[in-house]
Order: structure tokens, then C-alpha cells, then sequence
């Protein structure tokens, strides 16, 4: 039997998803710490074995070995624009959805305070955005110096005005640095074009950040780690919410991958106005659009979320009034990889857990706001409405585990006490309970139509889950 192997080593777990592409199933699924520390084929080894104990007869040839990977830290970057809402929060935009973990923006000319942050930082590229095509290009002409003279060894994309392209890229071959060029993230005002330079920071990723990370004994193993994995789960949930050539897509949809440091959003739709006389305002969004909250983690950054929420937020969802919110908090970041083996801790897990949805959504959706006028009350958005998205799609191993992630995804749905946040109003609840999205992601490159269609097979709808539970 011929079957893919598709690897995550994710910056907790190194997860493995193996592949029938004849018959179109999930043959089993494993996972085990990455050990990025010492030698990351030790983790991979222990996940394998296990894998390979749940396969049993079955003698599967693995014609070929993908992967992604978050480890080491992922893909730290730091996104440089000129004007905050426009070309700075472009370059930002581009490398969310290129998998990074965005550091930093910057704007306007860096400061040396900004540059000794930058170093301080130790990012693993940089963006370098600014100006429209045809519009300033000192800016990012400046800022392209300051770089060359900074002495740092980092791989940059440059996806900023055109007419500043040629000088850019002499500034930094004469400084002898490792660049890309890309198409401008922002060609004219208010419109994005961050493909490009996410093409360009994926490429990067494979080509220099992987070795960087340490990962070459990988490397040697796999026909290659293809891009990070955040990446790789909008990617998935992209070619779930379009289908392919052949196989039909699910519609808009929302993913939320709630994890040990950071809580993502991932949201496939337009985002078009859908109520009647609302105009929109602000820097056009993505189809596919990704936003990162580092403050909302279950373990890492347990300690951020209660000081983001406070207390009474997280206690709101809580029947035990009389928890200690901060003291369970701050021991859930001092130890990481705390597994809840008791009701009490299930159930403070998952007040966490709905806080992070809570809280992620509304930063992710958008806003509308109101201004008053001779006329009457005018209506404006800003960001993404999302009221009628389909699916909410649920992922991380506090949903993976919960006997009822549905009512953990519907503390991110619209509510009549917050009408201005456009959440998704009546979705669909799905869990990716198989962890099978990044490899889907990985997948799809190749496969695309057996991508969408595994993935509709093996997304489990939560009413399902609830009858199994009780």
C-alpha cells in the first residue's frame, strides 16, 4: 500500500498524519514531544513508533514524507510599512499569513531605538514594505540603508514601491545581504497584493530558516518541510472553504486554533457588508485572512490571558465562583505541559479556553461603528463581517480533548449584548479532533481534490461528539 506521510513538528508536539491516497483515508495518526533541543528525529522517532504500532499489517510504503513545522519558535518576522493602517499593517497582514509570528511593525523611518529593538528581537526575516507604486520612496530607500549598516545576518523580502525596487536592491547587494524582491503588498491606496510576498517568505522558510532552526537531520529524512505550520492550516482551511478542480468547497468558514502561547483566527470569506446601508471603511481585508493573539495561550501565556481578561471574564464561565483564576493561571504557565486529569482542572481549562475565543474573535472580526448625522445614524465597517459564515471549525488540544467543544466555540459567535463585532451568528460547529489540518495543508499541494475531500470525511461535527459523550 502506497501512502504519504505528513509530519508537523510543532513547537510542542511533533505530530504525524499517514495518508491512503488510493483510497482516500487516514490510515492513523500519532504524535509525541519535539525535542528540537537535542535532536528533533528523536521525537519524530517516538511519534513513529507509535504510528507505526497503530498501523500494525498494514505494510504501507510512504512514497513521500511532508512537512511543516512551527518548531523552534516558528517563523519569527519583523513587517516594516510607512503609514501604520496602510503599508505597515500590509506587510503585517502578509506575514500572518505566511505562518509568521510577527514581532514587531514598524512605520515611517526607524529610529536607532527601533533598529537596536529589531537586533534585540533576533527575527528570523524581515518585510520590508513602503509607499504605493508611484508613491513615497524615501521611506523605504532609508530604511533599506539603516538595514544594509545594521551588521545582521537576516533574509529580507522587499515587496514595497516599485519605483524604489532597483535602489533598494543595490543598497542590500552592495551590503552583501540575503534579499528577495516581491510585488508591492500595497500597489494602490487601500489595496492589498500579499500573495507575492507570502510566495517569497515560504521559499525563504525552506530554503534558509529551516537549517537555521536546526533541522537538517530532518531534512534528510523527508522530502521537505514545504512551510510553517500555521501556514499550512490556512492553507487547509483555504482549499476546504474553495474546493479544488474537481471537488466542491464548504462555503465561508471560521477556524480557530486555540494553543499553549497564542490563540489564531483564520477566516475564509469576503467579508463584504451584509447589512443593508453599512459602508465600509479602512485597508481592504484578505479572503484569507489570519490574525495571531499572543496574549491568549493556555500554558505560556496563561498568565497574559487572566491579566487580558481579568478575572471576571474568565469566572463568568465558571460555575465554582470560589477559583483562584490567578493562581490557576500562573501555575499553568510554570508548567507547561500540564495535561487536566480532574474535573476542576477540565473545567478551568475550558473557561480558558472560551475567554481565548472569546476574546480572539472580537479582534479578529470587524467593527461597526456609528456616527451621527443631519440625516439620521450612518453605519460604517471596519475589518471583516463574518454573520453569515458557515462553519466555525475547531482545533488544539483543548477542543481536540473537550467532551463539548461546541459550547467552547460558541463563546466566539455574535451576541445581542455586542451587536457591533461581526461574529458568525449561526454557524455549523466542526473539530478537527485527528489534528489532520496541517496535514491536509501539506497535502494539498499535491492533492487537492483528495484534500478536500478527506477533510469533509474526518472534520467531526460537534453534535456527533456530544451524542458520543453521553
Amino acid at each position: 500500500m502506497k501512502g504519504y506521510l505528513l509530519i508537523d513538528f510543532g513547537s510542542t508536539y511533533t505530530k504525524l498524519t499517514a495518508v491512503d491516497i488510493e483510497n482516500e483515508e487516514i490510515l492513523g495518526t500519532a504524535k509525541a514531544i519535539t525535542t528540537v533541543e537535542d535532536d528533533i528525529m528523536i521525537g519524530f522517532n517516538n511519534a513513529y513508533a507509535e504510528l507505526q504500532s497503530k498501523l500494525k499489517d498494514k505494510k504501507v510504503d510512504f512514497v513521500k514524507k511532508l512537512a511543516c513545522s512551527s518548531a523552534a519558535g516558528g517563523l519569527k518576522m519583523v513587517a516594516i510599512g510607512l503609514v501604520p493602517e496602510l503599508t505597515a499593517e500590509a506587510a503585517k497582514r502578509a506575514a500572518l499569513g505566511a505562518g509568521a509570528r510577527v514581532m514587531h511593525v514598524y512605520s515611517y523611518d526607524l529610529s536607532s531605538k527601533e533598529m537596536e529593538e529589531i537586533k534585540n528581537s533576533n527575527p528570523d526575516m524581515i518585510l520590508l514594505a513602503g509607499g504605493t507604486d508611484g508613491g513615497n520612496k524615501e521611506c523605504i530607500i532609508g530604511n533599506a540603508k539603516l538595514l544594509a549598516k545594521s551588521g545582521m545576518d537576516i533574509p529580507i523580502v522587499v515587496a514595497g514601491n516599485k519605483v524604489a525596487e532597483d535602489e533598494v536592491s543595490q543598497i542590500l547587494e552592495d551590503a552583501g545581504m540575503f534579499y528577495k524582491v516581491a510585488e508591492n503588498v500595497m500597489p494602490k491606496l487601500n489595496t492589498l497584493n500579499v500573495e507575492p510576498a507570502r510566495e517569497e517568505i515560504r521559499k525563504i522558510f525552506m530554503e534558509k530558516i529551516v537549517e537555521a532552526k536546526g533541522m537538517k537531520n530532518a531534512e534528510k529524512y523527508i522530502n521537505g518541510i514545504l512551510m510553517p505550520t500555521p501556514a499550512a492550516v490556512l492553507k487547509a482551511a483555504k482549499t476546504l472553504s474553495l474546493g479544488s478542480d474537481k471537488e466542491e468547497g464548504i462555503g465561508d468558514l471560521v477556524v480557530v486554533d486555540i494553543g499553549g502561547a497564542t490563540t489564531d483566527i483564520h477566516s475564509l470569506a469576503d467579508g463584504e457588508p451584509t447589512k443593508p446601508a453599512v459602508t465600509l471603511r479602512g485597508l481592504q481585508e484578505p479572503f484569507a485572512k489570519r490574525t495571531v493573539e499572543g496574549d491568549l495561550g493556555m500554558r505560556y501565556s496563561a498568565v497574559s490571558l487572566w491579566e487580558a481578561a481579568s478575572t471576571k471574564r474568565v469566572l463568568k464561565y465558571l460555575d465554582d465562583k470560589s477559583i483562584d483564576i490567578e493562581a490557576g493561571c500562573k501555575y499553568r504557565s510554570e508548567n507547561i505541559r500540564m495535561i487536566p486529569d480532574n474535573e476542576r482542572d477540565i473545567k478551568f481549562d475550558e473557561a480558558m479556553a472560551k475567554v481565548a475565543t472569546e476574546m480572539a474573535m472580537e479582534r479578529h472580526v470587524g467593527v461597526l461603528t456609528s456616527v451621527y448625522t443631519p440625516c439620521g445614524v450612518v453605519y460604517s465597517q471596519i475589518g471583516k463581517d463574518l454573520l453569515n459564515t458557515k462553519y466555525l471549525i475547531g482545533t488544539g488540544g483543548v477542543l481536540v480533548h473537550s467532551e463539548n467543544p461546541e459550547e467552547i466555540l460558541k463563546a466566539g459567535i455574535f451576541t445581542t449584548e455586542d451587536p457591533m463585532h461581526l461574529k458568525p451568528k449561526n454557524p455549523e460547529y466542526l473539530v478537527d479532533r485527528s489534528y489532520i489540518l496541517s496535514a491536509m495543508g501539506l497535502l494539498s499541494e499535491e492533492y487537492p481534490d483528495i484534500a478536500v475531500r478527506i477533510m469533509k470525511k474526518y472534520l467531526v461535527n460537534t453534535k456527533k461528539i456530544c451524542c458520543i459523550t453521553k
